[in-house]
């Protein structure tokens, strides 16, 4: 085994590389993902201390009332336990791992991501990144739709750090912001924004705030002392989705 090997491996040069290939790139929240990690080795034999994938996003973070955007890790995955690739040697490692239901969908400027990274002990670790489009599961579709037909549009949708009161597992939540072009609050409301807390037995839980618009002198002292704002939550099942249209339109007339 030449020493030059040894030392331009441990600089990432002939050292083992990475490879994660996706079964799809769309997924819903709650969904299997699956795939292959295709290990190939380098110039020399070399230990690998452990293959994980990682599940990443992006949100915004305000500090000293500027907001930049930080990387989140929503879940980390570990494969295996240590083993040796030979040099030259190909090896696949068959993944599969279930999407978590806090997954950000890949709407406005959410993005999600895959890492897979090899831990090579001395050595620059190697690593590579795969992009996931998360797509709304039916009740989310349903939502999305319901609010369409009120007379709604997307304005926007970002993950922001969420207040601690809102806080789960993870430091940010997902936010939609609507406009009313049409409809019956037109004119009544400013925005109204949706953030999906969703659980594991299908079950989602939304918050709604609810924008209202200056109306008079009163509606204009409380849009100056930003208590012209109303959060509510709903939770709402599969069985909901016939009705959710009627159930949204009353959430919002009640407290607009």
């Amino acid at each position: 085994m030449s020493f030059f090997n040894k030392v331009f491996a441990s600089i990432g040069i002939g050292s083992a590389g990475v490879d994660t290939r996706l079964e799809k790139d769309t997924y819903m929240p709650g969904e299997t993902v699956q795939g292959v990690v295709v290990i190939k080795g380098g110039k020399i034999d070399q230990q690998i201390d452990a293959i994980y994938l990682a599940l990443n996003t992006t949100y915004l973070r305000e500090s000293d009332d500027k907001k930049y955007t930080v990387t989140a890790t929503i879940d980390r995955f570990q494969l295996t336990t240590p083993f040796t690739i030979r040099a030259n040697e190909n090896r696949d490692i068959p993944f599969s791992f279930q999407l978590p239901f806090d997954t950000p969908l890949s709407i406005g400027r959410s993005k999600v991501w895959v890492t897979t990274g090899l831990d090579i002990k001395g050595a620059v670790d190697p690593s590579d990144q795969d992009n996931l489009k998360v797509v709304p599961n039916p009740l989310m579709s349903a939502v999305f739709h319901a609010v369409d037909q009120l007379g709604f549009r997307i304005r926007e949708a970002d993950c922001e750090e969420a207040p601690r009161r809102l806080r789960g597992r993870l430091p940010f939540v997902q936010e939609f912001e609507f406009v009313p072009v049409s409809g019956l609050f037109r004119g009544k409301l400013d925005e109204l924004e949706v953030v999906f807390f969703p659980l594991a037995n299908g079950t989602l839980e939304m918050m709604f705030q609810v924008d209202r618009r200056a109306r008079g002198l009163s509606g204009l002292f409380s849009e100056a002392l930003g208590t012209d704002e109303t959060n509510v939550r709903l939770t709402v099942t599969n069985q909901d989705i016939p009705h959710l249209q009627q159930k949204i339109e009353n959430v919002i007339q009640r407290y607009s």
